[in-house]
C-alpha cells in the first residue's frame, strides 16, 4: 500500500489561512506521506517556515513550463500576480494555481493525492489509510449541478469537454467542484495526454489559450468517459467538509452556526478566502468546535447540495 501526498496550492495573501490549515492538518490529518505547499518563487522566503519532515514548501517554477514567466509584481491587476509568455495572453495566479495541481500530481512520486485549498480547516480527525494505492478514491460528482443559469460553470462543462474531445453534453450537467479532492497520477497523466493528443499542444500551452476552465471539471469529465480511469474511482455526491462559497463576510454567530450544522461525517469547512471573514474568526471557532463533544459518527444521507460540498 502506497500512502496518499498532500497537495496546497498557496501564495502570500493566503499566508494566515494556509498557517490555520497546516495547524490542522497536523492536528487530525494521518496516514498521509508529505504535505506539499506550491508557491510562487517569490514567496518562497514567507513559506519556508513550514518545512519540516512532512512538510515540504516547492517553488512553481518547478513545475511550470520555462516559456510561463511571473510578471513583476509591480505589474498586478486587483492585487493579483500574472505570468505572461509570447505563447498566450497573461494568465493569473489563480490560473496557475491549477496548473501547479496538475504539474504536481503527474511529476512528485506518488501515485494518490489529496488536494486542499489554504481556505479549508480541520476540525475533526481524518485518516487517508483508506485511499491509499491501489484502493479506490472518491469522485465527486454532484449529477444535473450545472444549470444554463450558472454561466460560468456551464462555460467550463464546454470547455472541459472541447478540450478532451468530447461532445458537449445538455445541461444541466454534472459539477465536479468541491473541497478535499482525491486525484491518481496515472489518471492525471492520460488526462494531459489527451489534451495534447486533441489540441496538438503542451497542455499547459492548451490551458493557458483557453483561460477559462475548471481543473476539477476537466478531472471529473474525463474520469466520466475513461472506463479504465473510473474503476479507480468511487462516485460521491458530496466531500465531508462544509463550504460557503458567497462573497459577504461571515460574523462569529453566523461561522459558529454554519460548523453547528455540520454532518457526523464532517471533518472540515472551508470559507473561500475572497469572502473577506477574518481569520481571527475562523481561528475562534476553530478552537469553540474543539471544545465540543464529537457524538459518534452515525450513517447520514449523502447530498448533492453544494453547502454541504
Amino acid at each position: 500500500m502506497k500512502p496518499v501526498a498532500l497537495l496546497t496550492p498557496t501564495y502570500g495573501r493566503d499566508l494566515e489561512l494556509c498557517t490555520l490549515l497546516c495547524e490542522s492538518v497536523d492536528r487530525h490529518v494521518t496516514s498521509f506521506s508529505k504535505h506539499y505547499l506550491l508557491v510562487p518563487d517569490c514567496d518562497l522566503s514567507l513559506f519556508a517556515h513550514f518545512g519540516s519532515e512532512r512538510r515540504v514548501v516547492l517553488p512553481a517554477s518547478m513545475f511550470l513550463p520555462k516559456w510561463l514567466r511571473p510578471l513583476p509584481r509591480v505589474v498586478q491587476r486587483k492585487r493579483r500576480q500574472y505570468w505572461w509568455s509570447f505563447r498566450t495572453k497573461p494568465v493569473s495566479g489563480w490560473h496557475v494555481q491549477q496548473y501547479l495541481k496538475i504539474a504536481a500530481t503527474i511529476s512528485l512520486p506518488h501515485q494518490r493525492f489529496c488536494i486542499l485549498d489554504s481556505d479549508v480547516v480541520f476540525f475533526r480527525n481524518f485518516d487517508l489509510a483508506r485511499f491509499e494505492y491501489p484502493n479506490s478514491i472518491p469522485l465527486l460528482n454532484m449529477p444535473d449541478e450545472v444549470t444554463a443559469n450558472q454561466i460560468r460553470h456551464s462555460r467550463w462543462v464546454d470547455t472541459s469537454h472541447r478540450l478532451l474531445g468530447l461532445p458537449t453534453p445538455p445541461l444541466p450537467a454534472s459539477d465536479f467542484i468541491g473541497h478535499i479532492i482525491f486525484w491518481d497520477q496515472r489518471t492525471t497523466r492520460a488526462m494531459t495526454s489527451r489534451i495534447e493528443a486533441v489540441t496538438s499542444l503542451d497542455w499547459v500551452e492548451a490551458l493557458c489559450r483557453t483561460r477559462d476552465f475548471s481543473e476539477y471539471m476537466l478531472y471529473g469529465y474525463f474520469v466520466q468517459n475513461d472506463a479504465r480511469s473510473s474503476a479507480k474511482h468511487t462516485l460521491t455526491s458530496s466531500t465531508p467538509c462544509v463550504s460557503y462559497w458567497d462573497q459577504p463576510k461571515l460574523s462569529p454567530e453566523e461561522l459558529n452556526r454554519l460548523l453547528r450544522g455540520a454532518g457526523n461525517d464532517d471533518v472540515a469547512f472551508s470559507v473561500a478566502s475572497f469572502s473577506g471573514t477574518p481569520v481571527q474568526t475562523i481561528r475562534t471557532a476553530i478552537e469553540e468546535m474543539r471544545t465540543i463533544r464529537t457524538p459518534r459518527a452515525l450513517p447520514r444521507k449523502i447530498s448533492g447540495l453544494k453547502a454541504l460540498c
